[in-house]
């Protein structure tokens, strides 16, 4: 690898990691999230250009800020519409001084965060509008990860997210949080946007890495603010418990070398035992509230009956199928019912989960999703199909673009190859 290219990947999992804060931070400034994320765009574009020859700063994400304000001021001085910002901005004399960078990279951009999160989910935006548009920004996922996690084409992603930035510029939505009858009518889209940030994280849908760490504790982060500011609402505590039981495995999840560690071959002692108490004292909450478990609940009482088992041989997998019966009641869908059907397998055998799944292959939005083709192939090897698994696994490789998902699939694949050659 050259040291260009090095730099370049460097960059890439800085603006990851910064690219949220900064495009939170410019649209309080500027109040319009599309021109934010440009002018955040830029500043990337800068720093591609300038720190493989310079190096990296010791605080690149105020660097980016820095860049970033200073392309904002020059915007607005070529604007005559928006001279009165510019003087507001221009009067600050230490707009640039290291302490106005700190102030505005740390010291509010929690709220930032928030304001942004619930400004892209303004109801004047369609459900999907809202939740492509707050991952691309606040997640940082490009589209082609935001089409995969939803399996639909990357350009209907992009039309999407496109079309919600013009109409929150024109309808000139206000840059804060929504208090009241209104929070409750954007709360249900921000928590499945938290949810989509947290899964990505939990499982990388491409790149070289299994687990994105930083993306998951950012969606935590917000989850936990979120029971603050909404202590009555269960599915709120329900979401944060299932992050919560979820993080806990993280330190198992990844071997050595950087390779999956699926869930029934980790170390559970090794699993966080804090953010285990805390996880199921959040679904406790969810409880009490009097209310039928939704689908963020319901998926924390899942991940509760495996942090509950001593060993993968004692998981409770009949009460796991039962509640992924309620879940598929309360939010329907092929990926459910697959999750459903591995459940059934575990607790009833391979034939009856692999008759569910034959039934899944004919879903025009699974035709893609390389956990139906690797499910499958499991359940073969389960039945000693062998031949017929690899080419399940195999196929399931192909479909991954995750390099380290890939390996794996890829292993299993050979594993059962010589398992018929050996039989």
């Amino acid at each position: 690898m050259t040291a260009s290219s090095a730099a370049h990947r460097t960059i890439d999992a800085i603006w990851r990691i910064e690219s949220a804060k900064l495009i939170a931070g410019l649209s309080r400034m500027v109040r319009d999230v599309g021109l934010a994320e440009d002018l955040a765009q830029d500043a990337l574009v800068i720093a591609l250009e300038k720190w493989p020859d310079s190096g990296i700063p010791d605080n690149p994400g105020a660097w980016l800020m820095a860049t970033a304000k200073r392309r904002a001021i020059d915007l607005l001085r070529r604007n005559k519409l928006r001279d009165r910002k510019y003087e507001e901005f221009s009067r600050s004399n230490d707009l640039f001084t290291e302490h106005a960078l700190e102030v505005t990279t740390e010291g509010d951009i929690g709220d930032d965060l928030l304001r942004l999160i619930f400004t892209t989910c303004h109801p004047i935006l369609s459900q999907e509008a809202r939740v492509a548009l707050t991952l691309r920004l606040l997640g940082g996922l490009t589209t082609d990860e935001i089409a995969h996690a939803f399996l639909v084409a990357e350009s209907t992603i992009a039309q999407r997210i496109v079309r919600a930035k013009r109409t929150l510029s024109k309808a000139q939505v206000p840059f804060e949080l929504p208090v009241g009858d209104e929070l409750k009518e954007r709360l249900s889209t921000v928590l499945e946007v938290v949810y989509l940030m947290f899964n990505e994280g939990y499982t990388a849908t491409s790149g070289n890495h299994w687990i994105r760490p930083l993306l998951c504790q950012e969606a935590l982060r917000l989850g936990r603010i979120l029971a603050e500011i909404a202590p009555m609402e269960p599915e709120v505590h329900g979401l944060v418990a299932l992050m919560e039981l979820q993080a806990s495995r993280f330190k198992t999840r990844v071997g050595p070398a950087g390779e999956p560690v699926l869930l029934m071959d980790q170390n559970r002692g090794l699993w966080d035992h804090l953010l285990i108490r805390r996880g199921l004292t959040s679904l406790e909450r969810a409880k009490k509230l009097g209310r039928p478990l939704g689908p963020y609940s319901l998926q924390a009482a899942i991940s509760a009956c495996h942090t509950e088992a001593r060993t993968a041989a004692e998981t409770n997998w009949v009460r796991i199928a039962a509640l992924y019966e309620a879940l598929s009641r309360v939010m329907p869908s092929p990926i459910v019912e697959l999750n459903r059907a591995v459940a059934i397998a575990m607790a009833f055998g391979p034939s009856f989960g692999l008759q569910m799944v034959d039934e899944l292959t004919s879903v025009p939005s699974l035709k893609d999703y390389h956990l139906l083709p690797s499910v499958r192939g499991d359940l073969l090897a389960k039945l000693g199909r062998y031949d017929e698994a690899s080419e399940e696994f195999e196929r399931a490789a192909a479909l991954t673009r995750n390099t380290r998902e890939r390996e794996l699939l890829l292993k299993h694949a050979a594993e059962c190859a010589s398992s018929e050659s050996g039989s």
